[in-house]
């Protein structure tokens, strides 16, 4: 009988590892395409996947199933995609004044992004928030509800800012083409 991702969630969360493992199986491709569309670097969406899998048995002992479990663990790649844009600009911030290997570094970080497709490359220059919505919006074929459940605002806020996504892609696509 296959057991749905709530009855596996609560299972999980008191140590069952089949039931851990069912679900990790079942999300994980889930897990690694927002991550992806969230952080526009394929290296960095297979390290916050893995990360994010490695933290879910202790995130689980809190999931009170208030809301569907793949609402809850959206919100929690979202939550991870975040963590790490914090980290990553700290540690940029930090950066200013490290020495010549710090800007080795960045730079590379440029070639990498100069190498993203036209999508990916348009994504990374929308506000964190447009993005969030993008990405679970159109990546994840979610409804603009499901989107504001996971994002914690209103259906109409993420209306918005789908149309303001719409506006900015347009503009850079008409900047590109001159």
């Amino acid at each position: 009988m296959d057991r749905s991702d709530e009855m596996l969630a609560t299972a999980a969360a008191t140590g069952d590892r089949a039931a851990f493992a069912a679900l990790v199986g079942r999300h994980y491709d889930r897990i690694h395409g927002l991550a992806w569309r969230l952080t526009g670097v394929r290296a960095e969406a297979e390290d916050l996947a893995q990360d994010i899998c490695a933290a879910l048995p202790a995130k689980l002992r809190h999931w009170r199933g208030e809301a569907r479990f793949t609402t809850w663990l959206y919100r929690v790649v979202v939550n991870a995609a975040h963590d790490l844009r914090r980290r990553q600009t700290t540690r940029a911030k930090a950066s200013l004044g490290w020495g010549d290997w710090e800007m080795a570094r960045q730079e590379e970080i440029a070639v990498q992004a100069e190498a993203q497709d036209w999508l990916a490359q348009a994504m990374t220059g929308l506000a964190p928030e447009l993005r969030d919505t993008l990405a679970l919006v159109l990546g994840e074929e979610m409804t603009q509800a499901e989107a504001g459940l996971v994002l914690g605002v209103s259906e109409g806020t993420i209306a918005w800012r789908m149309s303001e996504v719409k506006k900015r892609l347009r503009a850079k696509a008409r900047e590109d083409a001159t």
